[in-house]
This record gives structure tokens, sequence and C-alpha cells, in this order.
């Protein structure tokens, strides 16, 4: 039996059926490389001989997602802490190395070695059971939200091609009533056959509001056109199945939407976090997901630079100044600051006044949502900080 080791790092090349893990020494040497399938009892005999082989043990996985959540989950239940190495690292070191060829060992081993010679990678913390089902919320709402705008667009695409003057009469991602008439009434002959007064009784059983406006416009745009076009009968059906569709999605995102709402503001920071203006109970669900522990952020500047809304140099030769958005950052961190900047602008108050003063200063849409956001990070960290909710003026100070 080969002696222990002091240190050791361990790379798993993740996946959704097995994962490969290689473990290597303080020279790069390889201890240990093998396939273990996502199972319980097959990690934890892997996780055991993996840890007889060295008395500390720096783990390093290339995937933090569900493929890797059974193995994170069974690590941190034995102490053991992982950090995330990103793909796109893990190719271009792939390069330093021997072999060309791209197998589960050689990924595995290069994660393993990319871990030993940099210290500057993330931890991989494993949620707790709040976090977890919002996680799982969030991502099961934006499923449902790709899905509804898949098929509204597939639903104007059809009605384009038989008739184009329905298509243009409604927004159809926002008017549930436009949907409802669609699930009875998709061309033209068949919204002149039913008459305005009937077609409105017909809307109204059906609570759709303002159902006479409903019919009239739909009866304007069936006057425009005469003529039936050709796959106007197959067209219709689609349209009216898409229709129905849509409608019944809307009622499941609503539910999520309830459901999001109850667990988020079970969360203790729920109230500090919705206290900020443009941060409903969505955003603020996805901002915990994206944020992970609101503890590894020492100071304002580190929760904007995760979120990428601190620019970084990129100096050569002569130049000078040159900053960019940073490469490594959460997306999803960025985009809850983004959007709700972009709420906030909505309503009067300092969040607007910020906007439309750097709009003054000569910045683009843009360019002001991000600069608002980056002061956003820096509030709602403050706020985190200090317990307390956001008001529009800065609390009075108390003299000693």
């Amino acid at each position: 039996m080969s002696e222990r080791q002091a240190r050791a790092w361990a790379g798993v090349d993740a996946g959704k059926g097995h994962h490969w893990a290689a473990l290597v020494d303080e020279t790069g040497a390889t201890l240990w490389s093998k396939k273990i399938d996502n199972d319980e009892s097959a990690i934890l005999t892997a996780l055991g001989e993996i840890l007889d082989l060295a008395e500390e043990v720096h783990w390093a996985v290339d995937i933090s997602g569900t493929s890797s959540a059974l193995l994170l989950a069974l690590l941190a239940a034995h102490g053991q802490q992982a950090v995330y190495v990103p793909g796109r690292t893990v190719n271009r070191m792939s390069g330093a190395y021997r072999g060309e060829a791209k197998t589960d060992a050689r990924d595995a081993y290069v994660i393993a070695e990319t871990a030993r010679h940099r210290r500057d990678f993330a931890t991989i913390d494993v949620p707790a059971q709040l976090a977890a089902d919002l996680a799982l919320l969030t991502a099961h709402r934006s499923d449902l939200v790709a899905d509804r705008v898949r098929m509204i667009n597939r639903l104007r695409d059809l009605l384009t091609g038989v008739f184009p003057a329905l298509e243009r009469a409604f927004d159809y991602s926002a008017h549930k009533g436009a949907l409802v008439l669609l699930t009875g009434y998709q061309t033209p002959a068949a919204i002149r056959r039913r008459g305005r007064a009937r077609l409105t009784a017909w809307l109204a059983n059906r609570d759709v509001r303002g159902a006479d406006t409903v019919a009239d416009t739909a009866l304007t745009a069936a006057q425009a056109q005469q003529t039936a076009l050709p796959g106007e009968e197959v067209a219709a059906q689609i349209v009216a199945d898409l229709a129905t569709q849509i409608l019944a999605l809307d009622a499941r995102l609503k539910r999520v939407d309830r459901q999001i709402r109850e667990t988020f503001r079970s969360h203790p920071h729920a109230e500090i976090i919705e206290s900020l203006p443009g941060m409903g109970p969505i955003l603020g669900a996805e901002f915990l997901v994206a944020a992970g522990d609101l503890t590894a952020y020492p100071d304002a500047g580190h929760l904007a630079s995760a979120a990428g809304l601190v620019p970084v140099p990129r100096d050569s030769g002569r130049r000078t100044g040159n900053l960019h958005r940073p490469k490594r950052y959460s997306r999803r961190l960025r985009r809850v600051f983004y959007m709700s900047a972009q709420v906030s602008i909505i309503r009067a108050g300092p969040n607007r006044d910020f906007y439309l003063k750097k709009r003054g200063e000569g910045c683009k849409h843009v360019q002001a949502a991000i600069a608002l956001a980056r002061r956003r990070a820096s509030v709602l960290w403050a706020l985190l900080r200090d317990g307390r909710v956001f008001t529009p003026t800065l609390p009075a100070t108390q003299e000693a």
C-alpha cells in the first residue's frame, strides 16, 4: 500500500450518468483515477478510497448544477469543500498537458491540476432547503416562460399566414382576452358569421374583460379580409390548440409565482430585499439563488464584481484606462440587478433621479441602467449589512 499523502487534489469531470474523478499529489502525479456512477453507494465508495490516500483533499468540479448535486451533498456531509472550475478554463488548460484526445479521465486530471496550481476559484456551497427550493422554482419558472415565448411566436407566425389583420390587432403576449378569442374563432369568416352581439356574449361568458372591445376589434379585422388563404383550416386548428396551451401555461405560471412568493418571503432577508424599489419577490428569489451565501461578500464591491458590474482594465502598450466588462461573473446576478434597475426607474424617486442624471451626462439608456444597477448593488449590500429596509432618504443619525 502506498504511503498516505499529506495533501492531494481531486478533480471531478461531472456528468448525468457518471462522473470521472482523478487524484493528484503535490508533484502532479496521478494517485487515483476512476469512473464513478452517479449513485450514492458508488460515490461513497470512491470518497472513502480517495480520503484513504491523503490527509487533506482539495476537491474541484466542472459542474455545479443538478448533475453534481448528489456528489456535492455527499462531500458536504463528510466535511469536504469543493471549488468550481469553469469548463472554459478546463478547455484552455488542456493545451498545457500532453495528448490531444478529449476523455473524461483526462478532463478530470486537468481539473485536479488546475485546482492545484490556482487558488482563486469560487467555493461551492451546498444550498440549504430554502435556497434549494428557490433554485428549483426559479429554474422551473424560467423554463415555463421560455415555453410561453416560443408558443406565442409560433401562434403569431401562423396567424400572419392566414389572418394577418387579426395578428396585428392584439398583443397576444399580454392580452388574455385575445387568447380566449382564438380558442373559439381563428378565421375572418367564422368571426363574421358569429356577429358582434353573439361574439361579445361568448367572450363575456368566459370572463373576458372588455368583451365588447375585443369583439369590435376582431370584427374590424375580419371585415378587412374577405379572402380565405391556403391552409386556413389546418392553421386555425393549430392556433386554437396553441391558444389553449398558452392559457393553461399562464395558470401554471401564476401557481409557480405564488409558490415562489410564499417561499421567498419565509427567508429572513426577504423584507430587506423586497424593500428595494424594483426588487419584487420573483427577482428577490433569483437574487438569493444567484448570490448564494451572502456572507461571502465582504464589501459592496465584491457583490457588484460578482454581478459583472465592476469594469476591469485591459491595457496594452500605450493604451491605458481601457475598461471592459469582466469575463468571469454571474450572468444571472447581473440580470437581477439590471432588470430591477429597469423597473425602478418607472416611478419617481432616487433611482429615477440617478438614471436621469446619468442620461443628462451623455450616457445611453443601457449605460445609465448599468450605472444604476451598480449603485443598487452597493445599496442592497449596505441594507443587508445593517439589517434595515430601504428608505428614500438616509436615516437620521443619532448624535452621541
